[in-house]
């Protein structure tokens, strides 16, 4: 009566296909749970911050600009690491180039659709 389940036990443990049962329930979902992570998180991720790179690379003097904090501005000055804005007229703040999130769509001119 009390050893019912130590029996159990050694009877599954004798039955050949404990390895597949291993692999089917415990490392085929961990694989796809991975393989989820990586196209719905990490593959994002990486492309987005590759597109930042390339943005901060190909940034140049009076280009309209938007920080991270939300300062719109032109670039006045630019080094390796350190960016020049124009917020104002007279008025310039030094932000670091990888704080810039993008470029300015607010000083561009758009066409009236009608």
């Amino acid at each position: 009566m009390f050893f019912e389940g130590i029996a159990y036990a050694q009877n599954s443990a004798g039955q050949t296909g404990g390895t597949q049962q291993v692999l089917y329930t415990t490392i085929i979902p961990l694989v796809f749970l991975f393989a989820i992570f990586y196209f719905l998180l990490i593959r994002p991720q990486t492309k987005k911050a590759a597109e930042h790179q390339k943005l901060l690379a190909g940034l140049k003097r009076n280009d309209e600009v938007v920080t991270t904090g939300g300062l719109l501005g032109r670039i006045v000055e630019l080094s390796d690491k350190v960016a020049t804005l124009e917020i104002a007229k007279g008025v310039q703040v030094r932000v670091e180039r990888s704080q810039i999130a993008g470029l300015s769509a607010y000083g561009k001119s758009t066409k009236a659709v009608g």
